[in-house]
């Protein structure tokens, strides 16, 4: 029997497995929340430094620097601390990283504030998406996206705070106070559920391929072949990332200084793409299940394309959040679509190809925030944002590296419980 047509066994659900699900979802979500409740807040942060767009996209642009240096190590400490140690010592230190940024009186503090946030962050990244495999390769079935679209719900909620607090007048001191109690709180409660044990030293050391990648002779590490597979899956990722950075960096300011709205109403730019992703996140193990990664991942480039380009060519409030909206239904599932393919490359130790896409997805958010804002400031932030409808064309033709087939599952595997 083929890979192809051989149904998958019924994984044993165990009490223990059902926490270290409920566990690696709670870090997604504190992960989540604390973009969340930066991305509203960002237009009076950039008012209180006295920046430019271009200034603030410099400043932003430290995130990704520290996670280019520094995660690169994700791979090591995983093996070596384990990933359910590394998630969640890594959120503890990101939180009051970003707590230092809400503090920052200057623009250097600021952005070396965000150096630590982004290479705490970038451990967390790789440790959550490490351990929510090893999970997800014990109940043989799908559960991927589910993790990070509690991300998505922590990003949605973090945002709403954010949204609140500006709306009050709440300081920015303050608020991100508040969410270095709740996020370590989560995380100190949230350890004890994760799995226990080293991590695998390859995937199979924990199940057979759940997710319907390719069973195929194993690759050297130096093949030409998974390094052009490693770069497109990096690409797509890509694409999702620059549309998560520019609704969290720019949505709120475009929404304001271009279009007039006012403070809390600006946030829904990216609370809109945020929730948006949440629900395609929600029902993508589904759909992928049912469809296939690739045509999933086509339809979602094909949505970030139209959704953003028809609000860009025509310009409203409302059609900009719902523009925003789209793209973030059409980026549900591209990086954790990625990061699992990459996963799952043979020829690869366990984590590495988790590591170098998540590296590169840094790159991403390097780029986009000095690019956009130097063109806002030369243009205008909505020649800047044009940059997404692009990012959905390129999705649109890099999905053929996606894995067509759809899972086998038996109905009893494929409706377990949390």
């Amino acid at each position: 029997m083929s890979d192809a047509t051989r149904p998958m066994r019924t994984a044993t659900v165990t009490r223990d497995l059902r926490r270290a699900r409920l566990g690696v979802s709670l870090i997604f979500a504190t992960n989540g929340i604390l973009l969340g409740s930066l991305a509203p807040r960002l237009p009076e942060l950039r008012d209180g430094l006295s920046l430019s767009y271009g200034q603030l996209g410099v400043a932003m642009a430290m995130w990704p620097v520290g996670a280019l240096l520094l995660g690169l190590a994700s791979g090591t400490l995983i093996r070596r601390f384990r990933s359910s140690r590394v998630a969640v010592a890594g959120m503890v230190l990101c939180a009051i990283a970003l707590m230092g940024a809400g503090l920052a009186s200057n623009v250097y503090l600021f952005a070396a504030a965000l150096f630590v946030v982004g290479a705490t962050d970038a451990w967390v990244d790789v440790a959550q998406n490490s351990h929510g495999l090893r999970v997800q390769r014990l109940y043989r079935r799908s559960i991927n996206n589910g993790f990070h679209a509690m991300w998505s719900l922590g990003a949605v909620t973090g945002g709403l705070l954010g949204a609140a607090a500006a709306g009050l007048d709440v300081s920015v001191r303050w608020q991100f106070a508040g969410m270095v109690v709740l996020v370590v709180a989560i995380n100190v409660v949230t350890y004890p559920l994760l799995l226990k044990g080293p991590e695998p030293q390859t995937t199979a050391d924990e199940g057979a391929d759940e997710a319907a990648m390719p069973h195929e002779a194993p690759r050297r590490a130096g093949s030409p072949r998974l390094w052009l597979l490693l770069g497109a899956l990096s690409l797509i990722s890509i694409a999702g990332a620059w549309a998560e950075d520019a609704a969290a960096t720019w949505a709120a300011s475009y929404l304001r200084d271009e279009l007039a709205a006012p403070a809390a109403i600006a946030a829904f730019g990216f609370v809109s793409l945020q929730g948006c992703q949440f629900v395609g996140r929600l029902t993508g193990d589904r759909m992928i299940d049912r469809f296939g990664q690739r045509a999933v991942a086509r339809t979602g480039g094909l949505l970030m394309f139209v959704g953003m380009g028809l609000a860009l060519a025509f310009p409203s409030v409302w059609g900009t959040i719902v523009g925003f909206g789209a793209a973030g239904l059409g980026i549900a599932t591209l990086i954790p679509g990625a990061f699992h393919a990459a996963d799952e490359l043979p020829g690869l130790k366990s984590g590495s190809g988790l590591t170098i896409v998540g590296w590169t997805l840094r790159l991403a958010f390097l780029l986009s925030p000095p690019i956009v804002g130097a063109i806002a400031d030369a243009t205008s932030l909505r020649v800047g944002l044009a940059i997404m409808p692009v990012m959905g064309l390129l999705v649109v033709l890099l999905a053929g590296v996606m894995e067509p087939r759809r899972l086998q599952a038996s109905p009893s595997a494929s409706n377990g419980p949390l």
